[in-house]
């Protein structure tokens, strides 16, 4: 690991915290490579439910350490593309093969890339002070990570349009009217609200949990009726889980469930 990110777990909750403040948490190659570590950890610890991502300080992240651009002026075009692919790349690849909860708690600024990978989560949850923009097209740039995948997916294709042209900011309550961010929580109540939510999930049976995750992911690349026949086979595997079994006796006894927790 590197002491530009902190990961630890807690009753069931993996905290994958960002630890640049004075960058705004923007990333470089050792960030991105613990941070794509992090969620690997995550994804194969029994002891992990639900994995929160969040930053330290004011800010959520800034994109890419622009102060090191510079450094680069005279790279190819190529090893440009190398960087995205062998570094950036890592954390939507490695955050599409995980099933569990990912939520986002954005602290403050998410700005760039820093936005898009706030929007690779599951679930945002912003602090009032929380505030959004695609900055790309200030410093004639693209979204070479992902976010014109992900933004139009949740807001839609003309508003993701306007945001990428105009570069313009979003706070946190534009954020909650767009569908960006679940919830919006006063600064000192982030964190609590974020934990709330993810125990709410991580109490729940975790296998039921995974499979809603995946169905709904893959469904964006399925039309109905393939969707269907897949649903109606994890459907039909789930009847056998402990879970479900203990879950229609518990009902019958009229009593809370007691789920396995895995």
């Amino acid at each position: 690991m590197t002491d530009q990110l902190i990961f630890d777990v807690h009753e069931k909750i993996a905290t994958i915290r960002l630890n640049r403040p004075e960058k705004y948490n923007a990333f470089n190659a050792e960030m991105l490579a613990a941070w794509a570590q992090a969620l690997r950890e995550a994804s194969t610890r029994e002891d992990v439910h639900v994995i929160v991502v969040t930053g330290t300080g004011k800010g959520f992240c800034s994109g890419g350490d622009v102060g090191n651009m510079h450094n680069r002026k005279e790279d190819s075009a190529y090893s440009r593309k190398l960087f995205l692919s062998d570094h950036v790349h890592q954390i939507p690849l490695t955050l599409e093969t995980i099933d569990k909860p990912v939520l986002i708690a954005v602290n403050g600024v998410a700005t760039g890339a820093g936005m898009d990978m706030a929007l690779m989560g599951d679930i945002r949850i912003a602090a009032r002070s929380a505030r959004f923009a695609e900055t790309y097209v200030k410093v004639g740039l693209f979204a070479g990570d992902g976010g014109t995948w992900y933004l139009p997916r949740i807001v839609g294709m003309s508003k993701a349009l306007e945001l990428f042209w105009t570069a313009r900011f979003v706070d946190a309550d534009e954020a909650l009217s767009l569908g960006i961010v679940n919830k919006v929580v006063d600064n000192d109540q982030l964190m609590p609200a974020t934990y709330e939510m993810a125990g709410q999930i991580s109490a729940q049976p975790q296998l039921a949990v995974r499979m809603m995750k995946r169905a709904a992911k893959q469904s964006m690349a399925m039309d109905l009726r393939t969707h269907l026949e897949m649903a109606s086979s994890h459907m039909a595997a789930m009847y056998s889980t402990e879970d479900h079994k203990e879950a229609a006796t518990a009902f019958k006894e009229k009593r809370p469930p007691v789920f396995t927790g895995r």
